[in-house]
């Protein structure tokens, strides 16, 4: 008997055919969902009384062979994205270690306060918290998206991390100790950086997300990309352009998005999960958590047995 026939049994020919069929027919839709997309796109459109040409008409898209265009979307518009989206990226960084750190303590005033505190940041959502401290603190707009994203990406990084803490081996503690170090340097020395190394293509994966809630800036004031495409130019050069505008800032968030995406993935391969055998998602953060969750909660259980069993 053959692998591959232990587990399910081979189609035949009917099977084969409808599955061939099926094919067929759902890439027929497919193309055609396109093309009726790509027609009404083109087809012209009347406006106020005036007749406009469609979409993909050459005059929708001549502003940018104009330098000073391309100029102002990419210096001012993709550098304002990247410079909110990097400095909040170092701090939440910092903020999700510190936040770790407490998260794991021994001490329960500290450990206990902390969860408090990670499930409001995580609850409370991204543009009120942007809102919050615009109006409150009355910060420049740079400042309110990058203290938000900072303060609700570093708790979930926080979490992150602290699941890496819980999912590693309890014999790392036992060695720091076994040299002479105190618990707070064993985990400093030994445990921190094995369990950061595991959770890094779970961090980017979020840096992605923190990077498209830069968008979010568009309604506190913050310049950056969608500000200065589909607000500014849409305002200056007028609604036939706006399309083309909102194609260019999706291409440019996708280059983005999806170069960093690249980034996890091949860190993903990188660094496997070597307690599970298998490579972590980058694509899905909380998958990270739970499969560290249930091996710390599976290594109590084996401790409580272990007790149980040698009373």
């Amino acid at each position: 008997m053959s692998g591959s026939s232990v587990l399910f049994d081979a189609p035949g020919p009917r099977a084969r055919r409808l599955s061939l069929i099926s094919s067929i027919v759902t890439g027929v839709v497919i193309v055609a969902g396109l093309a009726w997309i790509v027609m009404t796109l083109a087809a012209p459109r009347e406006s106020g009384g005036i007749t406009l040409p469609g979409f993909f008409d050459p005059s929708r898209w001549d502003i940018f062979t104009d330098p000073v265009v391309w100029e102002r979307i990419l210096v001012v518009g993709v550098g304002g994205t990247l410079q909110a989206a990097l400095t909040a990226s170092v701090f939440a960084i910092v903020l999700g270690m510190v936040f770790s750190l407490l998260r794991s303590s021994e001490i329960r005033w500290i450990r206990v306060p902390t969860a408090v505190v990670l499930e409001f940041f995580r609850g409370m959502p991204l543009l009120l918290m942007m809102l919050f401290i615009l109006l409150v603190f009355s910060v420049p707009a740079f400042w309110a998206v990058v203290v938000a994203l900072t303060l609700y990406n570093g708790a979930l990084i926080g979490e992150a991390l602290r699941a890496g803490l819980a999912a590693l081996p309890r014999g790392q503690r036992e060695a720091g100790l076994s040299l002479g170090m105190r618990p707070l340097q064993s985990k400093m020395l030994v445990e921190f950086p094995q369990a950061f190394r595991q959770m890094l293509p779970i961090i980017v994966a979020q840096l992605v997300v923190l990077l498209k809630d830069t968008s979010l800036g568009y309604i506190v004031g913050y310049v950056e990309l969608m500000r200065v495409t589909l607000n500014n130019m849409a305002s200056f050069f007028g609604n036939r352009y706006l399309f083309s505008l909102f194609v260019v800032t999706l291409v440019l968030y996708l280059i983005m998005n999806l170069s960093l995406s690249w980034f996890a993935r091949w860190l993903s391969r990188r660094t496997a999960s070597k307690s599970s055998g298998r490579k972590l998602d980058p694509d899905n953060p909380n998958q990270a958590i739970l499969v560290a969750q249930a091996s710390a909660s599976a290594r109590q259980s084996d401790q409580t047995g272990g007790m149980g069993g040698a009373t």
